[in-house]
């Protein structure tokens, strides 16, 4: 896989705002972000077991799922075409007028194939005759990744974000780790890593509260490592929100890192309301991954409106 020209493992940085000098709380980022431009944050962890089991069974076509602005159709395009496998994205949603979407004309552009789906048909996307169908236009060969990249793998490929930790900082043993929450995966996997003493808080991005079912999917019930928090969403997946769009742009002036508005905007706009009411003890490690994302950002100011960057 070295093609592909990794940055592994991801840096990790120390964040300073007046919060955490406040309340004597360290913040680490782990910059997922920076693996690579476009196979890279939690999408590349999650993509790397995949892609493994994938050559294992020699399959040389990925087909996946996801929304017109899924930045996981992106890294799933760039990373078969770098690594010489064809890939079909089934989009959510009925086709869009020419040009489409920028998600989704820079996938086309990495040799990724469309096929849009109903809402109502997507909702069952999995149901082996919509799986069946699939197969039959695209090839019975075709290895399935699920939506986000969210599976078995794809939870063990997001153990080496703790793996990589352990190995940069040692002497960091106790620590609460946060990850922005859409499909569980992520949360799962650095769950499933944690020594004891260490938990996970997710963030989810999405109403719904069905986030909680989908990880002890992932996970043995004996796992309760881990916590979700619901009230940072902003209303709703890939929402827009003024308050959102301030905080963003206030943690790149003090920080010089770009979150984006999907995902990691929300978890650290949430960390920092955490750690402002004193949620944790003077002295804790805050362990937050940069999931990525940031490719998604000139659809968001475009569609929008609004300036983030």
């Amino acid at each position: 896989m070295g093609e592909l020209n990794l940055t592994l493992p991801s840096p990790v940085h120390l964040v300073d705002l007046d919060c955490t000098r406040d309340t004597g709380v360290r913040l680490w980022l782990k910059r997922d972000d920076l693996i690579h431009p476009l196979v890279g944050g939690n999408k590349w962890r999650k993509l790397s077991k995949n892609l493994e089991c994938a050559r294992s069974l020699g399959k040389n076509k990925l087909l996946t799922f996801g929304g017109q602005h899924a930045n996981h159709l992106l890294a799933t395009a760039a990373a078969g075409q770098l690594m010489g496998m064809s890939t079909v994205g089934v989009v959510r949603g009925e086709q869009p007028r020419e040009p489409y979407p920028p998600t989704l004309e820079t996938a086309r552009r990495f040799g990724m194939q469309l096929h849009f789906m109903s809402r109502t048909d997507y909702r069952e996307k999995h149901h082996p005759d919509i799986i069946r169908l699939l197969r039959q236009k695209f090839g019975k060969d075709c290895y399935i990744i699920p939506e986000g990249g969210t599976n078995l793998a794809g939870a063990e490929g997001c153990r080496e974000i703790v793996r990589e930790f352990r190995m940069q900082h040692p002497e960091i043993s106790n620590a609460v780790w946060c990850v922005p929450c859409g499909t569980g995966g992520t949360l799962s996997g650095i769950a499933s890593e944690l020594d004891a003493g260490s938990i996970v808080l997710g963030f989810a991005v999405l109403k719904g509260g069905f986030l909680e079912e989908e990880v002890q999917k992932l996970l043995p019930s004996s796992r309760t490592n881990w916590k979700i928090h619901h009230e940072f969403h902003f209303g709703g997946y890939a929402r827009q929100s003024p308050e959102l769009a301030e905080f963003i742009r206030f943690f790149k002036r003090k920080t010089d890192v770009q979150l984006d508005p999907v995902y990691t905007g929300k978890m650290m706009y949430g960390i920092v309301q955490l750690i402002q009411k004193s949620a944790f003890e003077p002295g804790t490690n805050l362990i937050a991954v940069h999931t990525g994302g940031i490719q998604g950002i000139a659809a968001f100011e475009k569609r929008y409106g609004v300036r983030i960057s």
